[in-house]
């Protein structure tokens, strides 16, 4: 009796479903004979040994990740997925001028030292991605405007926004990534204040035990990089995204009414900062406003009563009409700056 063994396990027609302790997805899933682990960077996504071209590595990362998510749904699912990160974290790295370079080294790879990274007009032209007449047009309109070539050339729809952001990631030495490839760390989502999330166009996309990958249109100031380190513990690093993507994204994972941030952990020798108090939704605030408002008559009621009543020091006395008129008047009128200030105050 046959068991179907001719077939190869990684073929998704194949009838014979290995065990999962049988499975060596490396081998079976992306054809990898190498046996020795863990594998590099550069032989996970099968590329030659300190490839520098950005686009082929993106292009090897694109075609494997495609074909592993075939199993996505499957039985094994949770392997699926593990590979699927893994593979992001290779391409991240390798398209990362910077970390690229430090990984290279841990290889055992010389400094080049002599090679110069392309501009982003450079890249469009050689890409042909724009022509001359193009790109002269994206300038002026960018000097006119007060804009980056970059963005001129978005707004003037000379090319789609992924083929622009991944010239532009190239040109600055940082990765691009897909959102709908990589997803959103939605353990981490949590952490991250929303305002900071909406005002920096940000989304975590990947952490590991030194750093937490964000996901913007724009690199982060460093300002907004030391902010969310000492709250998470880790170093930042930016990843490039289109606008589209990180807006849905926004949407999402951070709306306006978007709950607290937890508590991140401090690294040791030092504080974690204190986790901002939650802003109240538009309901809580008005009725807030409208209790303290409330409070402030009352008093001002309390106040003239006590005023009128003073001078007296005994005896018997009602209020007249006229008294009755000037208290429910400066009542009111200590409401209404009360409730008129409470907005200012809260600022």
């Amino acid at each position: 009796m046959t068991h179907g063994r001719a077939c190869r396990p990684a073929t998704p027609h194949c009838r014979y479903r290995p065990m999962a302790k049988d499975l060596d997805v490396y081998r079976d899933w992306l054809g990898i004979q190498e046996t020795t682990r863990p594998l590099s960077h550069y032989q996970l996504l099968r590329l030659p040994p300190f490839e520098d071209d950005a686009a082929k590595i993106r292009a090897h990362y694109r075609k494997m990740n495609a074909h592993v998510r075939k199993f996505a749904s499957g039985d094994f699912a949770a392997e699926s997925q593990a590979l699927l990160n893994e593979l992001a974290r290779a391409m991240l790295c390798l398209t990362d001028a910077q970390r690229k370079r430090e990984y290279d080294a841990t290889l055992g790879r010389k400094d080049a030292g002599g090679l110069r990274r392309r501009s982003f007009e450079e890249i469009l032209l050689a890409n042909k991605i724009v022509d001359a007449a193009q790109l002269d047009k994206a300038r002026n309109f960018a000097k006119a405007v007060g804009l980056e070539v970059r963005d001129a050339v978005l707004q003037q729809k000379l090319a789609t926004a992924d083929v622009v952001m991944l010239a532009y990631a190239e040109a600055i030495g940082l990765p691009y990534v897909e959102l709908d490839d990589v997803g959103v760390a939605e353990a981490i989502v949590p952490l991250i204040p929303p305002p900071t999330a909406r005002q920096h166009s940000c989304v975590p996309v990947m952490a590991d035990e030194s750093q937490i990958l964000m996901a913007s249109p724009n690199p982060l100031v460093p300002d907004v990089e030391e902010d969310l380190r000492l709250r998470l513990g880790k170093q930042v690093r930016t990843v490039l995204c289109t606008a589209a993507s990180i807006n849905q994204a926004l949407a999402k994972y951070y709306p306006p009414d978007a709950p607290a941030v937890a508590k991140a952990a401090a690294p040791p020798g030092e504080t974690a900062a204190p986790a901002p108090r939650p802003a109240p939704t538009s309901a809580e605030a008005k009725r807030q406003q409208l209790l303290v408002t409330i409070v402030a008559f009352n008093l001002a009621v309390m106040l003239c009563v006590f005023l009128i009543f003073a001078p007296l020091r005994g005896g018997m006395y009602r209020l007249g009409v006229l008294d009755l008129i000037i208290t429910v008047v400066v009542a009111t009128v200590a409401a209404a700056v009360t409730f008129v200030a409470i907005p200012k105050w809260s600022r």
